[in-house]
């Protein structure tokens, strides 16, 4: 992350995005329908829609977790439509970061060892420079002095911001957020979108959140909603 990769890369580009479920059965269920969208490295995204929209769907795609049943997902220019599920994996683990409304941090595991999983996961035993960066990271979110509490010592603001942290260790072009501040009071769920803010421009790194809060989404430089599967508006602030 220490190199700033130009803004107007596209990181994302959805072509005719369609998800049904139960396909070719008398009870099939279309969630998603023909979306389009694309994504650059700049781009400060809220995700919109009432419950039942699709947003949770969508950001399961986008996040490789699940399959189009239509279309084509584009990731920093890689189709993934005939992609293999090991090939799904290393592709998400490399580039996409995810932060969710509940930390979901390991309570065994300090707030440093918490921050390199992602690490762990994919190489092994974390190398000295990966433990300087994540310290960095945990720095950037001010809680360097904290690197050695567990989760169960920290507030949730703080356990909300490892996870940010936990979130970029692996430098991705795309962070995808679901409800990051859902669970916090108005000021902790401010910092928390402030360091999204903060690591969009600094490290080149995209971020979509999903959010419900009208403060935050109104603050992001686009808002894409969904509305029965389908994106209803697409506009940039001005």
């Amino acid at each position: 992350m220490s190199e700033h990769t130009s803004g107007d890369q596209e990181v994302l580009r959805l072509d005719g995005l369609c998800k049904s479920y139960n396909a070719g059965q008398p009870t099939v269920t279309q969630v998603l329908h023909g979306l389009s969208l694309r994504l650059q490295r700049s781009d400060f995204t809220a995700l919109t829609g009432s419950s039942g929209s699709g947003k949770s769907t969508l950001l399961n795609l986008i996040g490789l977790l699940d399959t189009p049943t239509a279309g084509e997902l584009h990731l920093l220019g890689q189709p993934t439509s005939g992609m293999d599920e090991a090939q799904r994996t290393a592709l998400r683990g490399q580039h996409i970061g995810f932060v969710f409304q509940f930390h979901h941090l390991i309570t065994a595991f300090t707030a440093l060892e918490n921050v390199l999983m992602p690490i762990a996961l994919a190489h092994g035993k974390p190398t000295r420079e990966h433990t300087e960066f994540a310290q960095h990271l945990l720095a950037q979110v001010g809680l360097e002095k904290l690197a050695q509490q567990r989760p169960d010592q920290l507030s949730g603001g703080q356990q909300q911001r490892v996870a940010v942290a936990r979130a970029l260790v692996t430098q991705p072009a795309l962070l995808l957020a679901d409800e990051p501040t859902g669970n916090l009071d108005s000021r902790s769920a401010a910092e928390v979108f402030q360091l999204l803010r903060h690591f969009n421009q600094a490290f080149g790194c995209a971020v979509l959140m999903v959010t419900h809060d009208l403060r935050l989404s109104e603050q992001c430089d686009r808002i894409v909603h969904l509305a029965d599967g389908r994106i209803a508006s697409d506009r940039h602030r001005p």
